[in-house]
């Protein structure tokens, strides 16, 4: 128990003075400094010639019970953390890749079959929450490319750019999913 002219340190604080007066729990102490300062019983400690005296387990309880330290942690579950280096989803959009035979079909039919392809697998990758997609090509003529820009460019979540160099040439483009478009 506190009185009157005890030495004190106050908890979490780098800061010592002397009791000048108490209160139910509350006690006052003016610092070293010679500010008055008011704290609850249970963050300050009593020193005796230097030495700090710690307060037992059970003084602390006590004065503690209406504090939730002592409380049960509830046990969350972990989240996992998020794989890093998910390949991305790859779409070939080559006709002999599409179809076995372009017998009988015009250069109408067959871009019009790579572009519901494409807008099939795109919504498809949005759907699932696939974060990106590339998008295969070829190089020819850059007409297939140029639809493939008006498509992706009527999608808001979606930003389209070059897909690596390095693997793909120029033939490809990724389009990158955006999974909270604002």
């Amino acid at each position: 128990m506190m009185q009157v002219g005890d030495k004190v340190s106050v908890l979490d604080e780098p800061i010592t003075g002397k009791v000048i007066a108490v209160q139910g729990k509350e006690v006052t102490i003016v610092s070293e400094d010679g500010f008055d300062m008011t704290y609850e019983m249970n963050e300050l400690v009593k020193e005796e010639s230097g030495i700090v005296i710690v307060p037992s387990y059970e003084e602390v309880y006590k004065n503690s019970q209406d504090k939730e330290i002592f409380k049960k942690k509830s046990k969350r579950p972990v989240p996992k953390p998020k794989e890093r280096h998910v390949p991305p989803m790859e779409v070939d959009l080559h006709i002999h890749k599409l179809i076995k035979s372009t017998k009988g079909m015009g250069n109408h039919d067959m871009i019009t079959l790579q572009l519901d392809t494409a807008k099939r697998q795109l919504d498809f990758a949005i759907h699932k929450r696939i974060p990106g997609v590339i998008f295969i090509h070829g190089v020819g003529q850059g007409v297939l490319k140029e639809e493939l820009k008006y498509l992706f460019g009527r999608y808001d979540n979606v930003r389209v750019s070059d897909a690596d160099y390095k693997k793909y040439g120029l033939g490809a483009m990724e389009v990158y999913i955006l999974q909270n478009p604002k």
